[in-house]
């Protein structure tokens, strides 16, 4: 008989590079809203989301629903560019869901389906529209894999991986990155210096919260101080919003209660709303500058992706209730995070995160979170770790996780906390 939680297959085949099932050594088999079970009939709660592409949890059942009389009805499930009934509903249901409450006139540049990929096009459209190069990103950065985004991406792990020279990026401290400088007064010092080395740049890209880079949370004055010093310059910004926009702090876009604008936007991951996988760019008309066909991809018209996108937008979108209910329960897991720092003192444990993205650190022990993480899953709670040696233990439950589940969740990260403290 066959042992269906035997992983042999995966480690005889399957490359090297694979990641998340050496934290999650099982075989997960179905999975509904925030509890994922494997094929032996253990269950999970979810407190990864998907690495944040599933905000609204595990086969949604209005999306799905929906999904599956699409396919029924035999419509378009591939298309690239061309116009289908599917996308032309996500584009008019984006425009005045999305959009037009919040005054942006933005243009809507379909990418291939990764997150990567959006950001290789939102470079491009800089760099072509200014005619300049050099890209300024930020220390702990991360947005992305491929040669372009990986240049923007501040990770030793993820860069020595590139095979070739990352050019044309600089970067410089992050909101909060070395205590007590003020790092957009030092941006403009190399601005406004013609021997500081800094060529002016073609954009700034920028994390309003850094999810990989530990759960760093940019102030609103910093970005909008940093919003104004690009326009004084002429540079274009670029707000990476792949994991925390789409609902993760709680408006629909990570930057709005800072009040700034952005001149380019990248959505990827929960933005398809059910986890497939759909990139989308959003810029400024006068930045529309790429030639037809200049940016393709075979698989950006990923029509079933479309279908789902609109439900999410239709059904959480069009009022504010998801909003209130994703800052009633941000102020719920904040409250119980800071009692269990309170209750271990020694562990030194720092609550970082806004809105439903939450970090949890301990500067005395380091190696805390991997230890965690890995105590939290042997008693059924999948959350994972990030910051540049994993020292941050990462939450990113489903926006629309019950309190009963959210509860059972953070009560095992309490009692984890406790276990590996006893153990060490």
């Amino acid at each position: 008989m066959t042992n269906d939680m035997n992983l042999d297959i995966f480690s005889d085949i399957e490359s090297d590079v694979r990641g998340y099932i050496r934290s999650f050594p099982v075989v997960f088999e179905r999975a509904i809203g925030s509890i994922m079970t494997d094929q032996q009939g253990t269950e999970y709660i979810d407190f990864f989301a998907g690495a944040g592409a599933l905000n609204y949890g595990h086969n949604n059942p209005i999306m799905k629903s929906r999904l599956i009389d699409y396919i029924s009805d035999d419509s378009i499930s591939h298309s690239l560019d061309m116009a289908t009934a599917a996308k032309k509903r996500f584009l008019e249901a984006f425009q005045s869901i999305i959009l037009e409450p919040r005054n942006l006139d933005y243009k809507l540049h379909f990418t291939g389906p990764t997150g990567t990929n959006a950001v290789e096009a939102a470079l491009k459209i800089a760099r072509l529209s200014t005619g300049r190069s050099t890209v300024v990103a930020f220390t702990r950065a991360f947005h992305g894999v491929s040669a372009g985004s990986l240049a923007v991406t501040a990770n030793q792990h993820f860069r020595q991986a590139a095979g070739i020279t990352l050019d044309d990026a600089v970067f410089v401290p992050y909101d909060g990155y070395f205590p007590g400088l003020d790092s957009l007064a030092y941006l403009e010092k190399l601005l406004d210096d013609p021997s500081s080395g800094l060529d002016k740049p073609a954009a700034v890209i920028v994390e309003t919260i850094q999810a990989e880079g530990g759960i760093n949370v940019a102030s609103f004055e910093w970005l909008r101080g940093l919003r104004e010093l690009t326009t004084r310059h002429g540079i274009v910004l670029i707000v990476d919003d792949i994991q925390v926009g789409s609902g993760r702090t709680g408006e629909f876009f990570s930057f709005e209660s800072s009040g700034i604008v952005p001149d380019i936007v990248t959505l990827s991951k929960s933005l398809s709303g059910y986890g497939l996988p759909m990139s989308l760019v959003l810029l400024k008309r006068d930045l529309d500058v790429l030639k037809t066909g200049s940016h393709s991809g075979t698989f950006r018209g990923n029509n079933m992706a479309f279908v789902c996108a609109t439900v999410a937008l239709e059904e959480y979108w069009a009022d504010d209730a998801l909003t209130r209910d994703v800052h009633r329960k941000e102020g719920l897991v904040r409250e119980r995070l800071a009692a269990i720092a309170a209750a271990n003192p020694a562990a030194q444990l720092e609550v970082r995160g806004r809105g439903f993205i939450f970090g949890f650190a301990s500067t005395a022990m380091p190696d805390l979170a991997k230890s965690v993480a890995a105590e939290a899953f042997s008693r059924g709670l999948v959350v994972e770790t990030s910051g540049p040696v994993d020292e941050v233990l990462k939450l990113l439950p489903a926006l629309v996780i019950d309190d009963t589940t959210l509860n059972r969740g953070l009560d095992i990260i309490a009692a984890s906390v406790e276990a590996v403290l006893a153990r060490a």
